[in-house]
């Protein structure tokens, strides 16, 4: 079990993403007893970056995300998220590997179940089942199983601010990980406003960002997120039926232009920095880590619900 160190760190940021697209799923406005549909598509480069040891790797990635929720009256509310991302890895002369790349593409897809219930007194507590499989093309699927929930309790104040904690417990791939979580959606001024990043996006919401509003539909955002994936390998690469992990913390820039209440464009550039990259055996005992170096990332997401 994981709780609080350095590695577990790394891990909560899968924890912080399958929380994060349900529980803004769950925050959005829905008609009395109806119901709400809504999706995002994410396009994300990340430039290449120097391994150490010799050698570099860049990666592209798509995500996608597409959910319904109902409120049913009376403070409940329950929905489904379906998700989706493919990354393609492309390792050059990976000496750090021993000249083999360590994995190919990866891909990830699952469902969660955000149930939650808001009091009159203004505090809302949730509970977020999911299920995912994360795993390199060919690898075992079987072996793939993440699977968890996440317990939060929000409060809601005037003007639409929020703070919360939860709790996330998570097995996935050769790791029970218990994280605690903070949650923050505060506008400090008429423009300025602090919250997590948007869940969907391309560096996950396990951070801070400092929002500013243009006005005219137009927001600008400075902030910094940990960002992680854990996966099983192929059956017939390097490391077979291992685990591998990419983390990084990524610091940005965004743009946001709004098209009315239901629709957005994100905008991203930045970097992802403190990044490396981890290779396990079956067992999830560390057999190669190496750091790389700081790596551009640009990247757009559109958003709508109806």
């Amino acid at each position: 079990m994981h709780f609080g160190n350095s590695r577990g760190a790394r891990s909560a940021v899968l924890v912080l993403a399958a929380w994060g697209a349900c529980a803004g799923a769950a925050q959005a406005q829905v008609p009395g007893g109806g119901w709400s549909q809504f999706g995002s598509v994410t396009a994300v480069f990340q430039g290449a970056a120097d391994l150490d040891g010799g050698g570099d790797y860049s990666a592209w990635t798509g995500i996608v995300r597409a959910g319904v929720l109902r409120d049913f009256g009376g403070g409940r509310r329950a929905g489904l998220v379906f998700n989706y991302d493919y990354t393609d890895y492309d390792f050059s002369a990976p000496a750090a590997f021993g000249g083999a790349a360590p994995w190919g593409s990866v891909k990830r897809y699952g469902v969660a179940a955000p149930l939650s219930f808001t009091r009159p007194d203004g505090w809302s507590f949730g509970l977020t089942p999911s299920v995912d499989w994360i795993h390199e093309n060919s690898a075992d699927e079987g072996e793939s199983l993440t699977w968890g929930a996440i317990a939060t309790a929000i409060r809601f104040f005037p003007g639409g601010n929020r703070i919360g904690v939860g709790l996330a417990v998570f097995d996935r791939l050769e790791e029970t990980s218990v994280f605690p979580l903070v949650l923050v959606d505060w506008r400090l001024s008429e423009r300025w406003r602090l919250a997590n990043p948007l869940p969907a996006g391309p560096t996950g919401p396990a951070g801070l960002e400092l929002d500013y509003s243009l006005g005219d539909g137009w927001n600008l955002g400075l902030g910094a997120a940990w960002r992680s994936t854990r996966f099983r390998l192929s059956e017939d690469g390097p490391v077979a039926n291992g685990i591998g992990e990419e983390s990084g913390v990524p610091v940005f820039l965004r743009a946001t232009r709004s098209f009315g209440p239901n629709a957005t464009l994100y905008l991203y550039a930045g970097a992802v920095t403190a990044g490396s990259l981890t290779v396990e055996d079956t067992a999830g005992r560390v057999l190669r880590e190496v750091d790389f170096g700081t790596a551009p990332l640009l990247g757009i997401t559109f958003s709508a619900r109806y």
